[in-house]
């Protein structure tokens, strides 16, 4: 077996979901339900058949992000791995609806951060081990960090 480190490749500003699902339905799935969540939702998905012709599947709204996720479908190679790339929404307007999908099993990462995925291969193939979603934390909130994070809530309008 061998351990791989793979970045995922992508703007800084663009959020992504990366998931595992387990049937070829994932595709039209997925894309209901992110055009039902959030109107005018640009995104793009892809997803990585892990039997029969093994293709990467994809649809999506917006063709960057059609892209951005087959690219990095091809780069991480994993079996049943899905990719969900996001322009003007966010994770947290459509991660439960994703997650309440029967062929969804399991939620990686939701996240804008630089990410790299761990890997393992095997002469049968590669799967997806973990996930590193950005940096490590270098310490404790004070009050004054505490306010700023609350009235930044507020601002972007995710609290009153």
């Amino acid at each position: 077996m061998k351990l791989l480190n793979i970045s995922i490749e992508k703007p800084a500003e663009i959020n992504f979901i990366l998931a595992q699902s387990h049937f070829i339905k994932t595709i039209e799935d997925c894309y209901e339900t992110l055009v039902e969540a959030v109107p005018g939702i640009k995104f793009g998905l892809a997803f990585c058949e892990a039997s029969g012709e093994k293709l990467i599947r994809k649809a999506g709204t917006d063709e960057e992000m059609i892209n951005l996720a087959v690219k990095n479908a091809k780069n991480i190679g994993a079996g049943h791995s899905l990719f969900i790339f996001l322009k003007n929404a966010f994770p947290i307007n459509v991660l439960n609806r994703i997650k309440n999908l029967s062929e969804v099993t399991h939620v990686y990462c939701a996240t804008a951060n630089p990410t790299e995925v761990i890997i393992a291969e095997t002469s049968q193939g590669r799967g997806i081990m973990g996930i590193i979603d950005g940096g490590s934390p270098v310490g404790v909130e004070n009050e004054k960090e505490e306010k700023k994070r609350k009235e930044f809530l507020r601002k972007i309008c995710y609290k009153q």
